[in-house]
């Protein structure tokens, strides 16, 4: 059957006493995660949690985090991703909008205070929770914020000691995990996948990135929280080759695990990459990865390919979203570093298509001529959660989903992802809307109206850049705005700089007033870039 379960039972017949997971350098067997995930399952049944029920996962990358995934879907249930970035305005809108009862967490983790976040949210935005689940790996906490204060309090290392769970939920059809991604208002919408698509999507890559014929091990670094390091895992769990899995990255750690277990298969984003350049003294210090899948977010990302190249490491590029997941497509190893280290490639699935169309005139566009990238395949998500209506606008009446990505195709079959089509903006490596940080601004009493765009700083990285409107009478302070957004938002979405406006440029046109955003990002570089 086509399910995460029957995904796991297969992995167990026949690699039951292989390493599947490497934490902290001790082996974990297929086996005995499989055990770790019945048990998680009977932790979660035991507390009332079925077919349907969320369960909310604010954890970074444990093997507890794998369990409890793999337990939800033996119950049918659903794994919400929470961002251990987020702050408590973001992870108090996602708990209450999904209904979640259930949450689990790691207080202790990396000194980030959890529990004090939490505690900044408004309690009825957390009335749904019933149970908090704390995870420690020896930094157990007791003392809990009012906000949670109602919520009954367990400790997970004291619960798994619990009978493993016999019985399988799962079905192809089913949803079982739960991505937020930036959609055009204020609230992310909630992408939810079966385990049919989850199960697939981790057997195609497997095979397709060449994991289960490669001789030694996945490097995974990539938070599971997010659906680039959440594929990358299920496809290394698939392949029956180990996954060296890290709670966070630092350069030279990461040079040490690769060369200690063997690493030949590693995706990383390009500032992970940079940072292993930069930091390692080895001439190859990857000398046994195959290839590195990364994306071309940063503005000198060629230049940062060539340099890879030069020491050992060959950068390939991907293509992926949540809604058809990360690892959808890769480029050809063979061609010129120039053409392989463009977004996009060749889909990973046989069965998968995509094709682009001109946005204005609606016809289908041939090689070479750019467009709206749409795309099917058996990796597409099921629906956005608790949202038909944005579902219903999201797919074509022949079933591809419409990326708002602006992509060409190419002769031989293959695409090139070129950039977003709309506003979405990317930041810290999380595809961000303007408008969730635009009502973080708006939010605040002396902000009329706002809007953010995105620009690229002297280091590379892309920021967003606020423009406000203040109410009649009401003085500009910067820094309180920018603190504002701050106390309220992950830091990488709050503004780098914020500046008053007394009207936002627009142009007329036959469908009304718009707004100049274009005009926008080049004040914001010109205001950016003359303070940097």
């Amino acid at each position: 059957m086509d399910t995460v379960t029957a995904l796991m039972a297969e992995m167990v017949a026949g690699h039951g006493n292989d390493t599947a997971i490497i934490y902290h350098d001790e082996p974990i067997t297929y086996a005995e995660l499989d055990d770790m995930s019945r048990r998680a399952a009977t932790v979660l049944a035991d507390l009332g949690v079925g077919p349907g029920d969320r369960v909310a996962l604010w954890l970074p990358n444990c093997p507890a985090y794998v369990a409890l995934c793999l337990g939800c879907c033996r119950l049918g249930a659903i794994a919400v991703a929470v961002n251990t970035r987020f702050r408590s305005t973001e992870v108090s809108d996602i708990v209450s909008r999904v209904g979640a009862e259930i949450m689990v967490m790691w207080p202790g983790f990396r000194e980030i205070d959890f529990l004090a976040l939490l505690a900044e949210a408004e309690p009825e935005a957390l009335a749904c929770l019933k149970t908090i689940i704390l995870y420690d790996e020896g930094q157990k906490v007791d003392e809990i914020p009012t906000a949670v204060a109602h919520c009954r309090r367990l400790h997970y290392n004291d619960l798994i000691q619990c009978p493993p769970y016999d019985d399988d939920h799962g079905d192809p059809d089913a949803g079982c995990k739960i991505f937020t991604t930036s959609g055009t208002t204020k609230a992310p919408k909630f992408v939810l996948h079966s385990q049919g698509s989850i199960s697939r999507h981790a057997r195609l890559v497997a095979d397709g990135f060449g994991y289960s014929t490669s001789q030694g091990a996945l490097l995974q670094m990539m938070p599971l929280c997010g659906v680039f390091g959440f594929s990358q895992i299920m496809a290394g769990l698939a392949s029956g080759q180990p996954t060296v899995l890290t709670a966070s990255f630092d350069p030279i750690a990461t040079v040490e695990l690769a060369a200690r277990h063997n690493v030949v298969n590693f995706n990383a984003t390009d500032d992970m990459i940079q940072s292993i350049l930069d930091n390692s003294p080895l001439d190859k210090p990857l000398p046994n990865v195959r290839f590195v899948g990364s994306a071309a977010f940063a503005t000198n990302y060629a230049e940062l390919a060539a340099r890879a190249e030069a020491r050992g490491i060959r950068m390939v590029g991907l293509y992926g979203m949540s809604e058809v997941q990360a690892l959808y497509a890769l480029q050809p190893m063979d061609l010129p570093l120039l053409e392989r280290i463009v977004g996009g490639g060749k889909p990973i699935a046989p069965a998968s298509k995509v094709r682009v169309r001109d946005p204005d005139s609606g016809e289908l566009l041939g090689p070479g001529e750019a467009g709206e990238l749409e795309i099917s395949g058996p990796s597409l998500m099921k629906e956005y959660y608790l949202n038909p209506e944005a579902t219903a606008e999201e797919f074509t009446d022949d079933g591809y989903l419409r990326t708002g990505d602006l992509a060409e195709m190419t002769a031989d079959g293959r695409f090139l992802y070129l950039q977003r089509m709309g506003d979405v903006l990317r930041l810290g490596g999380f595809l961000t809307s303007p408008a969730e940080i635009e009502n973080q601004l708006i939010d605040h009493d002396s902000v009329a109206d706002s809007q953010v765009v995105g620009v690229t700083t002297a280091d590379g990285s892309v920021r967003a850049v606020g423009f406000v409107i203040l109410h009649d009478g009401a003085d500009f302070h910067e820094d309180i705005l920018r603190q504002h957004c701050l106390e309220n938002l992950a830091r990488f979405k709050a503004p780098v700089r914020i500046f008053p406006l007394d009207e936002f440029p627009t142009t007329q046109s036959a469908n009304g007033t718009k707004i100049q955003r274009a005009a926008l990002r080049r004040m914001a570089e010109e205001r950016v870039n003359a303070v940097t």
